[in-house]
């Protein structure tokens, strides 16, 4: 058992070397990514996508942003050097078919994972753009890339306006996320913690802008002046 132990954490370790974040922060990539990919494979399955399509969608919703953000800062994608990423999507598929018929009913459990993938995600690319030396402002933009753009990815496969367009608060959910995460490394605290409260603050975000309506001024067209 102790062995197995020591082969996992030696598996998380140069994953965390690779990726330029710490091994915590592994984990968390992972989860993000199974919460990115079931939201994905989620819709897919409403709209009857084959395994296949369902897996695509999958993803693109989980590494999308991530790609973005890597090709952005000059790295090569994180994904493509390790099949942990493909895997995870795949037992993601298999989650979905086993529950396909709770999930796909439920519009609250694909608004869970895309929150929670939103959360994680945005936590990574703050991460790992500071631990290039980057200046804080450019870790915010990147965490919110890494974050949202996944779901951009998302929707225009499965035809649908891209959520980060429409009047509830998505893309700026992550914005005050980073802006507690580099206050918080200010103020001396740790990685680990600043990423809880990065977490909690987008989750919560989220949710109290859709319960209460929050929504940012829309830019108005001509019509509206007709």
């Amino acid at each position: 058992m102790e062995l197995i132990w020591n082969y996992f954490v030696e598996v998380l370790e140069s994953m965390g070397a690779a990726l330029r974040i710490p091994v915590s922060f592994v984990v968390i990539e992972f989860i993000g990514t199974f919460a990115f990919a079931l939201s994905g494979i989620r819709l897919a399955s409403a709209k009857h996508f084959d395994i296949f399509g369902a897996w695509i969608v999958g993803m693109a919703t989980a590494v999308g942003g991530g790609t973005i953000r890597d090709l952005a800062l000059g790295l090569q994608p994180f994904w493509m050097t390790n099949v942990s990423y493909s895997v995870c999507c795949a037992v993601a598929v298999v989650w979905v078919m086993a529950f396909r018929r709770y999930l796909v009913r439920q519009s609250n459990a694909w608004f869970l994972f895309d929150t929670i993938g939103l959360a994680l995600f945005n936590v990574i690319g703050i991460e790992k753009t500071l631990n290039m030396g980057l200046p804080t402002w450019t870790a915010i933009m990147m965490g919110g890339v890494t974050g949202a753009a996944g779901g951009v990815i998302r929707d225009v496969l499965i035809n649908e306006e891209p959520l980060i367009f429409r009047k509830e608060i998505y893309a700026m959910a992550c914005v005050a996320g980073g802006v507690i995460y580099i206050l918080g490394s200010r103020f001396g605290m740790g990685s680990n913690v600043n990423a809880t409260l990065s977490i909690l603050v987008v989750i919560a975000m989220r949710l109290l802008a859709v319960k209460y309506h929050w929504h940012l001024p829309v830019v108005k067209g001509e019509e509206d002046y007709m």
